[in-house]
């Protein structure tokens, strides 16, 4: 509520108006500034139709902050001028001066000064005329005192080409009588009492209008998971993005049953475990004894990077090379401490691009249209190291609820010794990246703790198994 005997004023101001009165000659009448007028306006009109304030704009001239320092103490030129004496003052002397080299042009041009550059003692100035006049000066005090009308428009636009004027905008309210009009306040009730009813005071009392357009207190309910969010989820929202042709699925912790893996192609066996302990292909190796016993474990998996070395292999296979793109959307299974940014089961999703001529450059395209698209544009590359890739990167997206940047993938090029035992043919570059899913929709719709994300349970088999999607992990061979 504006000040009560602000308001007051007003209202005696508006009687006495003739047709009404305008916001801004009221503050400038009583010497307040504009803003609490506005204020008592509004108080007002919260009180019914007790007055009737129509906004309008309109332009004025302002003094700038140096055009109110020329109206004090006079023109750069003016200044220039009574500054010389009568034996002339050296021109470096006067270049010294705040206002000397705008002041010199200036007064120059008007004819007040001249230069003698040929005096023994220098260039010096002396004045040419006795008296001057400081119009400059007597334009802006005109502006001062709101009588900006006065000037000619070319007179204001030199003035605001000197940047001592400006041309400013300003809302005002055109005050008039209400229907309700009085010059008494009668403060309005908001709400039917007990008490009113039972002494019957209400009928005296003025109530404040009920407004039945305001919206009422959200009631309690349910909501989307943020998985499971529009467009149709995440899982088939990565799948639109990337365009791509498969998906698989391998899996990490040591599983008891069945314990071992038997079925291998021995060839690939075999050229498998001469680069691990022998090195070639380019790479010398990891010079260590490489044991079927430890391949033939079988775990959960870690990654899903398992799976583009099962369908990258599978190409191999054909008789002639074709560029594709893989992907697969997946759970992984990693033997996690768990907190903010890290669970020990969840989505992965990865995806491989095989063709000729392929570099860095394409691979961070790709990341940047794909994270785009779901809706996270703040990316940043840090330099990593993996043992199947070179060169390799991570993946950091800037989190606004945790204030920190956190990593949100992993990325690389294959590396030769990987792609070349499979049978892939020389010169055939293959990009990949693998990312989870639920850092990204952390990042989307702001979640501060991932264990926010499985306070319900999310039912991804409904996703596979959609007409949509069509993608039912029982049934893979993978």
């Amino acid at each position: 509520m504006a000040d009560a005997g602000l308001v007051e004023t007003l209202l005696r101001c508006v009687e006495k108006a003739d047709g009404g009165l305008d916001s801004q000659d009221v503050a400038t009448s009583l010497g307040v500034d504009h803003q609490a007028i506005v204020g008592a306006v509004k108080s007002l009109q919260a009180l019914g139709d007790v007055i009737s304030a129509e906004q309008r704009s309109s332009k004025h001239w302002e003094l700038t902050g140096e055009g109110c320092e020329i109206a004090e103490q006079g023109s750069h030129e003016a200044r220039v001028f009574s500054s010389i004496p009568d034996e002339g003052m050296p021109q470096g002397q006067l270049m010294k001066l705040a206002f000397g080299k705008v002041g010199f042009s200036k007064a120059m041009s008007n004819k007040w000064i001249r230069l003698d550059k040929g005096h023994e003692g220098g260039p010096r100035v002396f004045r040419t005329v006795e008296n001057i006049e400081d119009s400059v000066r007597d334009k802006l005090l005109v502006v001062q005192k709101g009588q900006s009308s006065q000037l000619e428009e070319k007179e204001k636009s030199e003035l605001k080409k000197r940047k001592l004027l400006s041309e400013v905008t300003v809302k005002s309210y055109w005050i008039t009588k209400g229907s309700l009009f009085s010059t008494t306040i009668t403060k309005q009730e908001t709400e039917l009492t007990p008490e009113m009813i039972a002494s019957g005071s209400w009928k005296e009392k003025k109530f404040k209008p009920y407004n039945f357009e305001a919206m009422g207190v959200a009631p309690d309910c349910g909501h989307l998971h943020p998985l499971m969010k529009v467009p149709a989820n995440p899982v088939l929202s990565v799948k639109q993005i990337m365009m791509l042709q498969a998906r698989d699925q391998h899996d990490t912790f040591f599983l008891s049953d069945p314990a071992q893996a038997h079925e291998f192609p021995l060839d690939y066996l075999e050229r498998v475990r001469k680069v691990h302990s022998e090195g070639g292909f380019g790479s010398q190796g990891y010079k260590y004894d490489w044991k079927i016993e430890e391949a033939q474990k079988n775990i959960l998996r870690t990654h899903t990077t398992a799976v583009s070395a099962r369908m990258l292999y599978k190409l191999a296979q054909k008789e002639k090379f074709t560029p594709v793109k893989y992907f697969s959307i997946d759970r992984v299974f990693r033997n996690e401490t768990l907190d903010a940014t890290h669970l020990a089961e969840f989505h992965q999703i990865e995806g491989v691009v095989a063709d000729y001529g392929l570099t860095l450059g394409d691979l961070m395209g790709i990341l940047h249209q794909f994270f785009t698209k779901l809706g996270i544009t703040k990316l940043r590359f840090k330099p990593a190291y993996n043992p199947y890739t070179e060169p390799s990167m991570e993946v950091f997206s800037y989190h606004e609820g945790l204030k920190k940047w956190v990593e949100v993938g992993n990325s690389g090029v294959f590396r030769p010794e990987m792609l070349l035992p499979m049978g892939l043919p020389e010169g055939v570059t293959v990009i990949a990246w693998g990312l989870s899913l639920e850092r990204p929709t952390m990042i989307k719709y702001g979640i501060n703790n991932i264990r926010e994300l499985v306070g319900h349970k999310v039912n991804l088999q409904m996703v596979y198994d959609s007409p949509v999607c069509r993608l039912d992990p029982r049934k893979s061979n993978n």
